[in-house]
């Protein structure tokens, strides 16, 4: 059995201002195309003969994995963390469960936010590296350098082990460009693709002897488990696990370690560049995404989510604008980008965590404007969904039905409203909003109130276990 884990999660602060805190790269759209989790989804099944794959994520991104993945043929199992703790950790907790699934259980870790294209020489690589796992080796997939890049981890490939694979000489941290262009030049470097192959047992002898701490801990954090068929919830504990990653705490201590240089494309789509690459450059080297007009520019990549952007005469620049943000950047400082989440951050910005549209389990909600006293949203709730009983101590709310049919629960009383019908909820009221349709429910929302922040709320009830 070669089981799929699937890691989802990181903020991708250097993909800002599409991939943000609660939004992030994993759930990207690539090119226009499926989104990465999707992609990496797709990748399992097909690796796998069909194997139910583990999603390992935040607790707050599952309602948001869940109706990414709704479409697919096979559906994930989650391992929820209540907040993140690394790869070790994560990959500690996967293990554990998998030993339950089939004791001879073969772990393929892959990120979700990771793009191949070459898919048929990928999984070719994954069947050399199940074999070697299930011989004792804990396998990481290489990557064969196309050039000095200086954002990557590398490894160093020591004595060949099989035809296909080497042990591992060294680990290397990210290098300067002169150093990246010796690996280079030298052959026996490949880029460290933070994908693995390791059987269950294997991984937990090898964190018992590394890290005998972390795993006593994940081990008793795991009989605090309650799962059902489909996700597994990680209680608060597992928040006092050690921060590490799975090189520091395993690989690059363990004697018996291969890897396999890759000749497949890959791209860890760590920044713009790389979201340039993938895309189909025009004759001037030029990529967009969206409805753009170019003229006279070159090497230049733009992307847009809602209106029309127009260059003239560039070179070698990002343009990247979403409702409610724009990032212009030379492509040479597409790394630098972190730092404007950093500042946002420290400003207590809410750009660095929240698109203008949110994403939530019974649906959507868009800020439209917002003022001293006053903001206006555009609510879209799913077919058969509901908000949580809930209310509000510092603001009112007038709420306008614009298409479909909405049940309301305000205060004492319970209505249907219709389009082009409406009702006010003052501030105390408990108060409920449900679609019982089999058409999306979308409303105006218009708040007023001296304190309008989400945080003012509280849930008496809530059918996504919220409260």
């Amino acid at each position: 059995m070669l089981i799929p884990v699937i890691l989802s999660g990181g903020a991708g602060t250097r993909l800002w201002p599409v991939s943000r805190e609660a939004h992030p790269k994993p759930f990207m759209r690539i090119a226009g195309g499926k989104s990465l989790l999707i992609q990496t989804h797709e990748r399992a099944l097909a690796v796998s003969d069909q194997t139910t794959p583990l999603i390992v994520t935040n607790r707050d991104y599952y309602f948001l994995s869940h109706d990414e993945l709704s479409n697919q043929e096979v559906q994930p199992r989650y391992l929820l963390e209540p907040t993140g703790r690394n790869t070790a950790p994560a990959i500690a907790l996967a293990a554990l469960w998998a030993m339950q699934q089939k004791k001879d259980a073969c772990l393929l870790v892959m990120p979700a936010d990771h793009l191949i294209k070459d898919t048929p020489t990928f999984y070719a690589a994954v069947r050399q590296a199940e074999i070697l796992a299930r011989d004792g080796q804990l396998v990481l997939f290489g990557v064969r350098p196309t050039g000095p890049e200086t954002g990557f981890g590398y490894i160093e490939m020591g004595q060949p082990l099989t035809e296909y694979a080497n042990a591992v000489q060294r680990f290397v941290e990210k290098p300067d460009a002169v150093t990246a262009a010796e690996y280079l030049a030298q052959g026996n470097y490949v880029w460290n693709s933070g994908m693995f192959c390791f059987t269950a047992s294997g991984i937990i002898e090898a964190l018992d002897t590394h890290v005998p701490k972390l795993m006593t801990a994940a081990r008793a954090v795991w009989e605090e488990v309650q799962a059902n068929d489909s996700k597994i919830e990680l209680p608060a504990s597992f928040a006092e696990l050690e921060n590490i990653s799975i090189d520091y705490a395993v690989m690059e201590k363990a004697k018996n370690i291969a890897v396999i240089p890759g000749d497949f494309d890959w791209s860890d789509i760590g920044a713009w560049n790389a979201v340039a690459d993938a895309c189909t450059a025009d004759a001037h080297g030029n990529t967009t995404s969206g409805h753009n007009i170019v003229i006279d520019s070159r090497n230049t990549h733009i992307e847009n989510h809602d209106r029309l952007v127009a260059a003239i005469g560039l070179d070698n620049l990002l343009i990247i604008d979403t409702p409610d943000a724009l990032l212009v950047a030379d492509k040479s400082k597409s790394q630098e980008v972190r730092q404007v989440v950093r500042q946002l951050k420290a400003s207590h910005h809410e750009a660095h965590k929240q698109h203008r549209t949110v994403m939530r389990p019974w649906g959507t909600y868009t800020v439209l404007e917002e003022g001293f006293g006053f903001k206006i949203k555009r609510i879209v709730v799913k077919p058969g969904a509901s908000l949580s009983l809930q209310m509000h101590h510092h603001r009112s709310e007038h709420w306008v039905v614009v298409s479909g049919t909405a049940e309301v629960v305000n205060g004492e009383q319970t209505i249907v409203l219709n389009a082009n019908e409406s009702t006010y909820i003052p501030a105390g009221h408990k108060h409920r909003l449900a679609n019982l349709g089999e058409s999306e429910l979308s409303l105006i929302e218009v708040q007023c109130g001296h304190y309008l922040g989400e945080d003012d709320i509280v849930r008496f009830d809530d059918i996504y276990g919220r409260v």
